[in-house]
């Protein structure tokens, strides 16, 4: 029965992201870019891909237990979404966490693989939404913005509440040796609250501000690239819509 809720829990998420991710792109996007479908789900999968392999990049942090680690994950996923729009983001999200899965497991009982589906998406998606609703690059960085302080608050208080017992329960762990990992590192680690503002915390706000220095830094170079058939792409859909 914990299994089964888990699983449920992950799915109820991911279609509960996806449906958020749509109902902005159809009322809030103003400017939708004309992309074939072999255009759209091609560039979500090259994207996806390299997050997926990025992945495997994991960075310890010498603040927090060994189980939360950085890796640079969310740069292509944030460019995917940039470029393509809320809802190939969530779908780069979710395809990353199954290529990590396919090529290497899980080693937390995918309680790790869902918290970084879950909390990605409160990243990605708050940036992507602030972005499209009016592309440019103060819209983008505002967006990161807000998304590094999205992720902040949603991941701390999403793992206190939830992710940190259901890993306790699904992995065997007590708790208290959990909070044990914490305070060999911390010794002002010495309970969930103070597990999550130690480490949970700054953690979520290092990776939004690495991850939204390089995605601009990125994203400004290969945007000319990503959109050099724009035109071309707009000019089809206007003579096919007037045909």
């Amino acid at each position: 029965m914990e299994n089964l809720g888990f699983v449920l829990a992950c799915i109820a998420a991911v279609a509960a992201l996806f449906i958020l991710a749509a109902l902005f792109e159809k009322y809030v996007v103003k400017e939708r870019k004309a992309f074939s479908n072999t255009h759209y789900i091609t560039y979500t999968a090259i994207f996806a891909s390299l997050a997926g392999v990025l992945m495997f990049i994991e960075i310890p942090l010498f603040f927090a237990p060994s189980f939360y680690k950085i890796d640079l994950s969310e740069i292509p996923v944030l460019i995917c979404t940039f470029y393509l729009g809320p809802v190939a983001g969530v779908a780069a999200e979710l395809l990353k966490v199954m290529v990590k899965l396919l090529l290497k497991g899980t080693s937390t009982a995918f309680v790790g693989d869902f918290a970084n589906f879950a909390v990605g998406c409160s990243f990605v998606l708050p940036a992507s939404m602030v972005y499209h609703a009016k592309p440019g690059r103060r819209s983008a960085l505002i967006g990161m913005l807000i998304g590094t302080l999205v992720m902040t608050v949603f991941g701390s208080a999403f793992n206190a509440v939830y992710l940190l017992p259901k890993f306790a329960a699904l992995y065997g762990m007590p708790m208290e040796a959990i909070i044990g990992m914490g305070t060999k590192i911390n010794p002002s680690i010495t309970s969930v609250s103070t597990l999550v503002l130690f480490a949970v915390v700054p953690f979520n706000l290092l990776k939004g501000v690495v991850d939204s220095v390089l995605t601009f830094l990125l994203y400004k170079r290969i945007s000319p690239i990503l959109h050099k058939g724009d035109a071309r792409r707009q000019q089809r859909r206007v003579a096919k819509e007037s045909a």
